[in-house]
């Protein structure tokens, strides 16, 4: 899951999330601190959305990926781990107009779903999945 948009420390906390969920099965408190140190109170809601299983990584025949998650406000946002983006409000003004956070729950979310292997899985055709990209697909893909 390594990525440069993301600090090292970040990067390094989430591999070793990823190391510590498939050894154990659940995070130590000291990897739990850590999110939050690194995250801020993102980190919180994120886990929230986690354990309500609001994560569905939605992949297509041709290897394309992206995770949906459902926000708590019942919108669904389609979110791309891979260069850290999320359509949200809160990505909006939070990470690229204040850059006061590193992510939104919503990102965060799906990072740790798929650092501890957590997403609903869902396959779409690479048709709907164009749909999806495109930002045309609705949100019973």
């Amino acid at each position: 899951m390594p990525s440069s948009i993301l600090p090292f420390v970040a990067e390094q906390l989430l591999t070793d999330i990823e190391k510590s969920y498939k050894e154990r099965s659940q995070l130590p408190d000291d990897l739990l601190i850590a999110l939050r140190s690194v995250f801020g109170s993102c980190a919180l809601q994120a886990l929230d959305l986690v354990d309500q299983r609001s994560v569905t990584c939605v992949s297509s025949p041709s290897g394309r990926r992206v995770f949906r998650v459902m926000g708590g406000s019942g919108q669904m946002y389609t979110c791309y781990t891979s260069c850290h983006y999320c359509p949200c409000p809160a990505f909006s003004m939070l990470v690229l107009k204040r850059n006061t956070s590193l992510l939104c729950k919503h990102i965060l979310a799906a990072c740790l779903c798929q650092a501890m292997g957590l997403s609903q899985q869902e396959q779409v055709s690479d048709q709907d999945m164009t749909r999806i990209l495109a930002g045309q697909a609705h949100t019973d893909l």
